[in-house]
């Protein structure tokens, strides 16, 4: 194959993973004409179509999956070659992508990137805070916080700290609304609540937990637009106690009666956990989240 250029598989891995080609364009840094001729010529030096082209995006034909996983073998093995070599000469630079919730990343990662930042001016980060799930075999993040631990694939997966939820109000729906004296009173009171089929993960059905009667007036996809709504007096709503006690203008209700535990876990691909970078930004949250005690509970557990 004297036409065949390795280089085209990084175009080739990047289309397989979102099946746009703007879109990988833009990840790869190139324009979209560039990258549609080095797929081009990928297919012309292997003599096989390896995309089909649709109006919904690009879709691997056969010869594409099976090209797919010797492409992703030959990234694994460069990558590790990277971090041979950069181990080697005890650089720590580069870029480190983190997928996270929107309330951690807001709240509690985007306020302490300042220190990993000044010690590490060589390190660039990239925080996607979205109410979302990261597929890191496809390269969505090198780092992903999540709901729950990973069942599937060459990931290794850590618990990186536990936290609770309770149920907050705005001080001026309390004190115009009827008493909430038990959960009895609960499903009497307006309520917020996340839009069922948006959920990205089944930890975030918190409403069940708290009374199955409870079926709230406003639904909202993501927690930190539900937390502007309980400040705006919409009713009840299950919140984070780190999230929550950032708002002063709102109340603790039933603290000691509804208490609801959840985790965060630290998430790295196989291929990837062991780049000094990666490693790094990895240490820094775990130390972060260790340091943070109490602030993620109202009292202590």
């Amino acid at each position: 194959m004297p036409d065949f250029d390795w280089n085209d598989l990084r175009a080739f891995l990047a289309v397989a993973r979102v099946g746009r080609l703007t879109i990988a364009a833009q990840r790869m840094g190139i324009d979209h004409s560039t990258l549609s001729r080095r797929l081009s010529a990928l297919e012309g030096a292997l003599g096989t179509r390896l995309f089909d082209r649709r109006p919904s995006g690009f879709a691997l034909t056969n010869d594409g999956e099976r090209l797919l996983v010797d492409a992703e073998r030959m990234e694994s093995m460069a990558i590790t070659l990277r971090a041979r070599l950069d181990a080697d000469v005890h650089q720590v630079g580069g870029t480190v992508r983190v997928g996270t919730p929107e309330a951690f990343g807001t709240y509690f990662l985007a306020p302490r990137l300042a220190e990993l930042c000044a010690a590490q001016p060589g390190l660039e980060i990239e925080l996607v805070a979205n109410p979302r799930s990261f597929s890191l075999s496809k390269r969505e993040a090198d780092l992903a916080i999540g709901m729950t631990r990973p069942e599937t694939g060459r990931l290794f997966a850590r618990k990186l700290v536990d936290y609770a939820l309770g149920l907050y109000a705005a001080r001026g729906y309390t004190e115009l609304a009827d008493a909430i004296r038990s959960t009895d009173d609960l499903p009497g009171h307006r309520w917020v609540g996340y839009v069922e089929d948006l959920l990205w993960t089944s930890e975030l059905n918190y409403l069940p937990q708290v009374s199955p009667a409870i079926h709230p007036q406003a639904r909202i996809s993501n927690v930190i637009t539900q937390l502007e709504a309980v400040r705006g007096g919409a009713g009840l709503a299950v919140l984070p106690h780190f999230l929550a006690r950032t708002c002063p203008d709102l109340v603790a209700v039933l603290p000691e009666a509804v208490r609801i535990v959840r985790a965060y876990w630290l998430v790295a691909h196989a291929d990837t956990r062991d780049l000094p970078r990666v490693r790094l930004v990895s240490d820094f949250l775990t130390r972060q989240a260790e340091a943070a005690g109490d602030a993620f509970w109202l009292k202590g557990p």
